[in-house]
């Protein structure tokens, strides 16, 4: 396992961390199951794990505290707030009222009296800067979060936060996690360069392209991924943008195969080579799919290899941008790009 710094934190962190999305209804993995990745994971080396209030309504939060019990110690907790817990208009967002409400509970459900790194899962249009940033940080000043991050930011909203906390003198996000991996690139575009001057540290998310780098989605063979039933238009190779990206993976599948690489040591090499990404997020559901990412954790590709990445996938390009999350809303509706008239 390479440890890299988060950040500015001087936090020593592995350079891949455990996502528990997968633990509970979303990934039909049970208590035992997830403990036992846990258990391996951190036999591994790996110490960062990842979860967030929303995974299976609180589900994996539970998990991942009950796997955790007696060593706590051992990790850097992360989870995140921000979207939907319910149906109440005030149960999400960025507010005070709500941030200080869902730590709570996230804390009551992972069993701990603080998280070293709680991120604000998506960017609120609704919640000034101030008001988040405030919050975060009295919540940081009593001793409830080590680090406060951001997660799926646009670039200018990075931007516009550190801003606000230099002008109200207030904590910083110290992490960003954005979507990134060999088939969505558009993170090389603006956020990553962002990251890197502001001295943010990375956490990557999907860095499989949920399974489509994982190397069980190839040209003949019928889709089978756990995201392949409950997102079944994410691969429907009839569309355009699937399409596109089973083409590419044919590529990849060939160079990686020169190479003497699997899939996964391809895809998350490549994730981890970027000097502004502190580590890649893996959401494995079985114990084969962790040993399959954990080979991965020294791989380090070739100037000639990433050379033949760039030329089968372009730097910056998204294959699908349309299932981008940080999007600006004004380009999602139209009255918000258009001037009103009294």
């Amino acid at each position: 396992m390479q440890y890299r710094t988060l950040g500015r934190t001087g936090v020593q962190v592995g350079s891949l961390a455990l996502g528990a999305m997968n633990f509970g209804s979303i990934g039909r993995t049970t208590q035992d199951e997830a403990t036992a990745l846990v258990d391996a994971a951190l036999e591994a080396g790996i110490n960062v794990i990842d979860t967030a209030d929303m995974y299976g309504a609180g589900e994996s939060e539970e998990m991942v505290g009950k796997a955790l019990a007696g060593r706590r110690d051992d990790v850097v907790l992360a989870t995140k707030a921000a979207m939907p817990m319910g149906d109440g208009l005030n149960q999400r967002g960025g507010s005070r009222r709500w941030l200080v409400t869902a730590l709570e509970n996230s804390l009551r459900r992972l069993g701990v009296d603080h998280v070293d790194l709680y991120q604000i899962h998506r960017w609120d249009p609704a919640t000034g800067d101030e008001e988040t940033l405030s919050a975060l940080t009295d919540l940081q000043r009593a001793g409830k979060i080590r680090y406060f991050g951001s997660s799926t930011f646009p670039a200018y909203r990075i931007v516009q936060a550190q801003w606000a906390a230099r002008e109200h003198h207030l904590g910083r996000y110290v992490t960003e996690q954005p979507g990134y991996s060999i088939l969505q690139r558009g993170a090389e575009t603006h956020v990553l360069p962002v990251t890197e001057e502001y001295g943010l540290g990375v956490l990557a998310w999907s860095p499989l392209a949920s399974g489509w780098l994982s190397g069980a989605i190839r040209e003949g063979r019928e889709i089978t991924t756990s995201r392949s039933a409950f997102m079944p238009e994410r691969f429907d190779t009839a569309l355009p943008a699937n399409r596109a990206r089973l083409d590419a993976v044919e590529r990849l599948a060939a160079l990686a195969d020169e190479a003497g690489l699997t899939m996964v040591q391809l895809a998350l090499g490549f994730v981890t080579a970027h000097p502004a990404v502190t580590a890649a997020i893996i959401g494995p559901r079985t114990p084969e799919h962790l040993r399959a990412h954990l080979a991965a954790a020294d791989t380090v590709l070739t100037a000639d290899v990433l050379d033949a990445i760039d030329a089968i996938v372009a730097p910056g390009l998204d294959l699908a941008p349309h299932e981008k999350f940080d999007t600006p809303p004004a380009l999602l509706d139209p009255s918000l790009r258009r001037r009103h008239r009294a």
